[in-house]
C-alpha cells in the first residue's frame, strides 16, 4: 500500500526529533519501490523521506546507509557534486524508513535535460567520471558487490535464461541480446566504482551544474555502461556525445572503445529485468506495461533497426528462424573459443528452449528399438578325463632282483640286499636312512 505524503511527514516526525514539518509535496523517486516526499520544516529547512514499498527495498536503503557512511569527509571534498546524509531512521514493522537532509537543486527530465545547455551535459559526464574514479576499496571494504567483466557478462546471460522463460519477451529481441552477450569481444573493460541506479531523478541539478547525485543504494564494481544506459535511452545523440566528451576530458582512465555499445543492450535488457520484477511482485499492471514496452522496442527494431548493440554484426533473422545451437559433438566450441568461464558451461540456454517451445520442440521423438534377446551360450560338456594317468610298474622276481651267486639275506642280518637298494632308486631323492647303509661286522676277538 502507498504512503501518502501527510503520511510521510507523521513518519519523519518520528525518525528526527524536534522536526515540525509545515509543508510536504511529493517527490519523484523509483515508484515500484519507494514512496518519497520533500519536507519543509518550521525552520526554513528541507528533507526527504524515503519509505520503502518492499522487503528489497528496505534493504536497498540499509545498504545505501552503510555506503553514505563509508564515504568519509575526504572523499566527499574531491567530488565535484554532493551527497545526501542521512539524519534518522525509523522502523515500521520489518520496514526501515529513511529521512536525509536537504540538497540543492531540483530534478529535471529527460526532455529538459537534452534540451539543455551543452555546458550541463559536459557536467553530467563530469559527474559520471568522479562517480568511476573513486577509490574501489571504498566497495570492497564496505562488502558490496565486486564483478569481473567475465563474470559481469555471465550474470546478464543468466539474467537472460531468466527473462526468456516467462514467454513473454519478443523472440527477436531474445536473440538480438543473446548474440551481443556471446560476443566476447564487446565485453573487454576495465571494472570501476558504478552508481548501479543512476537516472534523472537521481540528479539534482541547479542553473547549468549538478549539485548532487542521490539514489545510492547500488553501488558496486562492474561495467562502467550501466551508468550510461539511462541516457543512451533517450535517443538524442547529440546530448549523449555531449556527455561523453565531458566524461573522457575528465576520466583517469580512456574509456573502452564500446561502453556506448554496451549502454545500449543495458538500456533494452532494463525492459526484461523490469518484466521479471513485476511477475516476481504479482504486479499484474507492472507486466502488462514491460510487455508493452517491449512490443515497442521489437516493433522498432524490425523498423529501424535499432542502436548497435554487437561488435559482431548479427546475421539476418529469417521469419520463424530460432538460434542456432552446435549439437555437442559437431567439434564447434572448444575450450579455447568458449566465451563462458572455466568450470561453468552453458550447454542448456534457456533461452533457445524458450523460442524453440521446450527443450525438444521440432524435434522427432526418440524411437526405441528392442535389442531382441540372444540364446544363452550353450555348454557342451566334456568327457571326464583323469587327471594324471599312472602306470604300474610291475614288480620284479625277487632272485632276478638279488642276482647270480648272491646269497639271500638271512632274517636278521644287518647288511642290506642289492633289490633294497634298487626299490630305494625309485622313491624321490636320495635315501638317507641308515638302511643304505652296508654294516661290516669285525671280530671282537681281534
Amino acid at each position: 500500500m502507498r504512503r501518502k505524503p501527510i503520511e510521510l511527514a507523521a513518519v519523519a516526525t518520528a525518525a528526527v526529533p524536534g522536526l515540525t514539518p509545515t509543508a510536504v509535496s511529493s517527490a519523484p523517486d523509483d515508484p515500484a519501490d519507494f514512496d518519497s516526499a520533500l519536507l519543509l520544516d518550521s525552520e526554513g529547512k528541507r528533507w526527504r523521506v524515503r519509505s520503502p514499498r518492499h522487503a528489497e527495498a528496505s534493504a536497498r536503503l540499509e545498504t545505501e546507509f552503510l555506503v553514505l557512511r563509508a564515504f568519509a569527509p575526504a572523499i566527499r571534498a574531491e567530488l565535484p557534486f554532493l551527497m545526501p546524509t542521512v539524519a534518522g531512521s525509523v522502523r515500521l514493522g520489518t520496514l526501515s524508513t529513511f529521512v536525509y537532509s536537504h540538497l540543492a537543486g531540483s530534478t529535471r527530465s529527460v526532455e529538459d535535460l537534452t534540451a539543455g545547455p551543452a555546458p550541463l551535459a559536459r557536467e553530467i559526464g563530469a559527474a559520471l567520471a568522479a562517480i568511476h574514479d573513486l577509490p574501489r576499496s571504498l566497495v570492497s571494504n564496505a562488502d558490496l558487490p565486486s564483478y569481473t567483466p567475465n563474470e559481469f557478462r555471465q550474470r546478464r546471460l543468466n539474467e537472460l535464461d531468466q527473462a526468456a522463460t516467462t514467454g513473454k519477451i519478443p523472440s527477436a529481441l531474445l536473440l538480438r541480446w543473446e548474440h551481443a552477450m556471446e560476443d566476447v569481444s564487446l565485453w573487454r573493460f576495465n571494472p570501476c566504482v558504478v552508481h548501479g541506479d543512476l537516472h534523472e531523478d537521481n540528479l539534482l541539478v541547479e542553473g547549468q551544474r549538478v549539485t548532487a547525485v542521490t539514489g545510492w543504494t547500488d553501488l558496486r564494481i562492474g561495467d562502467p555502461a550501466d551508468d550510461f544506459a539511462w541516457l543512451v535511452a533517450s535517443n538524442e545523440q547529440d546530448f549523449v556525445d555531449a556527455v561523453l566528451a565531458g566524461y573522457t576530458a575528465s576520466r583517469r582512465d580512456t574509456p573502452d572503445a564500446h561502453l556506448l555499445r554496451r549502454a545500449a543492450l543495458s538500456a533494452e535488457f532494463a525492459l526484461a529485468q523490469y518484466l521479471v520484477k513485476g511477475i516476481a511482485a504479482g504486479d499484474a499492471e507492472m507486466v502488462a506495461e514491460a510487455e508493452g514496452m517491449l512490443e515497442t522496442l521489437a516493433a522498432d527494431i524490425a523498423e529501424h533497426g535499432g542502436q548497435p548493440i554487437s561488435v559482431e554484426p548479427q546475421p539476418p533473422i529469417q521469419p520463424g528462424q530460432t538460434a542456432d545451437v552446435a549439437p555437442a559433438d559437431s567439434g564447434a566450441g572448444t575450450a579455447s573459443d568458449s566465451p563462458y568461464p572455466e568450470g561453468q558451461p552453458r550447454t542448456g540456454s534457456s533461452t533457445q528452449e524458450a523460442l524453440d517451445g521446450g527443450p525438444a520442440a521440432g524435434m522427432p521423438a526418440v524411437t526405441v528399438v528392442p535389442v531382441p534377446v540372444q540364446p544363452s551360450v550353450s555348454a557342451i560338456p566334456l568327457p571326464a578325463q583323469a587327471a594324471v594317468h599312472v602306470t604300474r610298474i610291475p614288480e620284479a622276481p625277487a632272485a632276478a632282483a638279488r642276482g647270480e651267486g648272491v646269497p639271500a639275506t638271512e632274517h636278521g642280518s644287518d647288511t642290506a640286499s642289492p633289490a633294497d637298494a634298487d626299490q630305494g632308486a625309485g622313491r624321490a631323492g636320495d635315501d638317507t636312512s641308515t638302511a643304505a647303509l652296508s654294516v661290516i661286522k669285525t671280530n671282537p676277538g681281534q
